[in-house]
């Protein structure tokens, strides 16, 4: 809708990544508070929220040029201004999962109780950040008559122009915010470290392969000539969610309780 923000002399601020600098800063504010609570290193933790932020921006880039290969090699500096958008948040997602890993093993830090932490800030940091793509016109949605379908006509939106199509954009940042209130929520009556997580990759995998179905952008080629990249990765997402979540329940508490 808005692709700049403001523009002040030479310095130009994109609603793109100004909302994901947004969805970044609240994220992580409500991490280190969680952290607080819970009697974890917050200095560790904010050390590994910024370096998994920097590693997921460069997967869900690559991710993306990747998919897009046609049109950035013909014009290889344009890979470098990701404000113009162009992120798969997929990319960016298990890039960022791998280095936590590593970063977690290193640093001698529980594994489930810390993703458990990070599972509702990264849900609501992409809620707000989903409002980036919404101003860029980015991940924009199939062509519809519904009364609340929007219209991009800005000439610098990347969203196909003076067509009502489906905000799509909008659905996930409203399904990733009722995901990050359900975590919260969860949180509080949870017992069993990893379940905040199994309930966000289950949740989140659900949510996206749904929205999918709307997206009117280029969603690559298609597994089975059914799904989607997107949603082959959130389906996935669904299935390790059950098989994780019966390990926790029965085969890591009974060994615990032997």
């Amino acid at each position: 809708m808005h692709p700049i923000l403001l523009k002040l002399g030479p310095l130009t601020i994109h609603t793109y990544g100004f909302f994901i600098a947004l969805g970044f800063i609240v994220g992580i504010s409500f991490a280190k508070k969680q952290g607080a609570k819970l009697g974890i290193d917050t200095e560790k933790l904010m050390d590994l929220c910024f370096y998994m932020l920097l590693v997921g921006l460069i997967g869900a880039r690559l991710f993306y040029v990747a998919i897009e290969w046609d049109l950035y090699s013909k014009d290889l500096l344009e890979i470098f201004k990701i404000w113009n958008g162009g992120l798969v948040y997929f990319g960016g997602f298990i890039s960022a999962m791998i280095f936590c890993v590593w970063y977690l093993k290193k640093h001698s830090i529980s594994f489930l109780k810390t993703i458990d932490l990070l599972a509702p800030s990264l849900a609501i940091a992409h809620s707000i950040g989903r409002l980036g793509c919404f101003s860029a016109g980015c991940c924009y949605g199939k062509a519809t008559d519904l009364p609340w379908s929007v219209t991009f006509t800005h000439p610098d939106t990347l969203a196909v122009q003076n067509i009502a199509i489906h905000p799509t954009q909008l659905y996930s940042s409203f399904m990733n915010l009722i995901i990050f209130v359900m975590l919260v929520i969860l949180s509080r009556k949870n017992k069993t470290d990893g379940m905040i997580s199994v309930a966000y990759l289950f949740l989140y995998g659900i949510g996206r392969s749904l929205v999918e179905i709307f997206r009117g952008d280029d969603r690559g080629a298609f597994f089975l000539n059914i799904f989607s990249p997107a949603q082959t990765i959130g389906l996935s997402m669904v299935a390790f969610s059950i098989v994780f979540f019966c390990y926790l329940k029965f085969y890591k508490n009974y060994n615990e309780n032997r």
